[in-house]
C-alpha cells in the first residue's frame, strides 16, 4: 500500500537546522529536569510498602483503588493476583515510620523493667518498622519485654516470642504497622467483604530504591552501547553515531513529558524506554538501508539528496507501521489499569518521538558526518565517453 506518489521526493533536510536546534534544546531540558524537579519515582525506586490481600467478599480493583486513595495512601498500585479471586496485590509509598530517638526510649524502658542484673546487647527494627527485635544478656519474661516496649511508645501487635538459640536470649514483637492500618480502615469500610490478615508484606527501603535505580540506568547504558556497536557492524560509522543521539533523543523526551506531567516512573517505565529505543533503532535502521542501498545507484548525489530520496521512498511503510503500532496501544490507554496505562502513554510517546527522531535527527547527524569525514573519499562517477556524431561518422567514411 503506497500513501506517497512514487517518484515523490520531499526536502526534509531543508529544516534540518531548526529541527536539530530545537531538538537540542528539549534534551537540554529533559537532562536539568531530571535534577530538578526530578522524577516522580514510585515505589520501585522511592521505597514504600507491599501488601498481598484476600478479601472475602467481591471486590473490583477499581473500587479497592478508590477506597485506597480516600484512606489518604499515596499513588496506590493495585494489582489482581492471577487464578485467585479478590486477592490483589497492593503498593503504597508509606512506610510504618518510627518516632525519632526511639532506639533511645526502648533502651532505657528495658533498663529500667530489666533491672542491673540484665542489660541490652543488641536492638534492630526492621526497614519496614513493624518488627523490632531485641538481645539480652540474661533470660527475661517476654510480658516484661512487652510492657517495655509499650512504654517507650511502641505499637506491640501479639505477643512478644522468644526465637533463636537457648543461648542467645533473643527476643522479637510485631509492631501495628502500615499493614495493620489498611486491613483495618479496609475492614471498616467494606465489612463482611473485607480482608483477612496480610498474606505477605515487603518492603522497599531508600537505599533499595537507589540501587535499583543505578541498575535502570547501567541497563539503558549497555542496550546503547549494544546497539551503537551493532549499527557501526552492520552498516558503518558514520551511521552509528546518528542513531545512537536519536536513541538517546527519544528516552529524553519520553523522561521529559513524564517530569513535566508528574506521571510515576517505575521499573515499567524503564521497560517501556528499552522497548521505544529497540523500535526507535528499527524504524532508523530501515532507513539506513535505503540509503546504503541508493549510495550505490545514485553515486553523483549528495549525502542529503540521498537522505530526502531515501526518506521519501520508505515514508509509506513507516506511515503504515508506526499509524498500526500507535493504534494497536491506544485502547491500552484507554481501558488499562493505571499501571497499563503508564506503560502505554510512554510507548505512545516515544514511538511518536522515534519517527521524528529518524527524520530529523539521526539522518541530520549522519549527513553532518559524510560531509566532514567521508565526502573527499568518496568515489566520484567515471565521465562518460564522448560520442562521436553522425557528421563525423561519414567524413571518417569518405576519408
Amino acid at each position: 500500500m503506497e500513501f506517497i506518489k512514487p517518484g515523490t521526493v520531499f526536502d526534509f533536510m531543508k529544516y534540518r537546522t531548526t529541527a536539530v536546534g530545537v531538538s537540542s534544546v528539549l534534551m537540554v531540558i529533559a537532562i536539568l529536569s531530571i535534577f530538578w524537579p526530578g522524577p516522580n519515582f514510585g515505589i520501585d525506586f522511592s521505597g514504600g510498602t507491599e501488601v498481598q490481600l484476600r478479601f472475602r467478599g467481591e471486590v473490583g480493583t477499581a473500587e479497592l483503588r478508590g477506597l485506597l486513595e480516600e484512606l489518604r495512601f499515596a499513588s496506590p498500585d493495585v494489582v489482581a493476583v492471577q487464578g485467585h479471586a479478590n486477592e490483589y496485590i497492593v503498593r503504597v509509598r508509606e512506610v510504618s515510620s518510627l518516632p525519632a530517638g526511639i532506639e533511645d526510649s526502648v533502651r532505657s524502658a528495658l533498663g529500667s523493667t530489666l533491672g542491673e542484673g540484665n542489660s541490652v546487647l543488641a536492638l534492630t527494627f526492621s526497614p519496614g518498622g513493624d518488627k523490632v527485635s531485641v538481645r539480652l544478656s540474661a533470660e527475661a519474661e517476654a510480658s516484661q519485654i512487652a510492657s517495655s516496649l509499650q512504654t517507650a511508645g511502641l505499637d506491640v501487635r501479639g505477643d512478644v516470642n522468644r526465637v533463636g538459640r537457648d543461648t542467645d536470649f533473643r527476643y522479637e514483637a510485631n509492631l501495628v504497622g502500615i499493614a495493620d492500618r489498611m486491613v483495618t480502615e479496609l475492614s471498616e469500610r467494606l465489612g463482611e467483604r473485607g480482608p483477612d490478615a496480610p498474606l505477605r508484606i515487603e518492603w522497599v527501603g531508600p537505599r533499595a530504591g537507589e540501587q535499583l535505580r543505578s541498575a535502570a540506568l547501567r541497563a539503558l547504558l549497555y542496550a546503547i552501547a549494544f546497539i551503537m556497536v551493532y549499527v557501526a557492524f552492520r552498516f558503518d560509522l558514520r551511521f552509528a553515531p546518528g542513531g545512537i543521539v536519536a536513541l538517546i533523543h527519544d528516552a529524553l523526551i519520553t523522561v521529559l513529558v513524564f517530569v513535566v506531567l508528574r506521571r510515576e516512573f517505575t521499573l515499567t517505565t524503564v521497560a517501556s524506554l528499552l522497548t521505544i529505543i529497540g523500535y526507535s533503532i528499527n524504524d532508523t535502521i530501515v532507513i539506513y538501508d535505503r540509503i546504503r542501498e541508493n549510495m550505490a545507484r545514485h553515486r553523483g548525489k549528495t549525502m542529503a539528496e540521498l537522505i530526502n530520496l531515501s526518506t521519501s521512498e520508505m515514508l509509506s511503510r513507516t506511515i503504515i507501521t508506526s499509524g498500526v503500532t500507535l493504534l494497536s496501544i491506544l485502547p491500552f490507554f484507554i481501558w488499562g489499569t493505571q499501571v497499563i496505562q503508564d506503560i502505554a502513554f510512554a510507548l505512545f510517546v516515544g514511538f511518536v518521538s522515534g519517527v521524528y527522531s529518524t527524520i530529523y535527527i539521526a539522518a541530520p547527524v549522519t549527513e553532518w558526518i559524510d560531509t566532514r569525514y567521508f565526502a573527499k573519499g568518496r568515489a566520484k562517477p567515471a565521465a562518460e565517453p564522448t560520442r562521436p556524431s553522425g557528421g563525423g561518422k561519414a567524413a571518417s567514411a569518405a576519408g
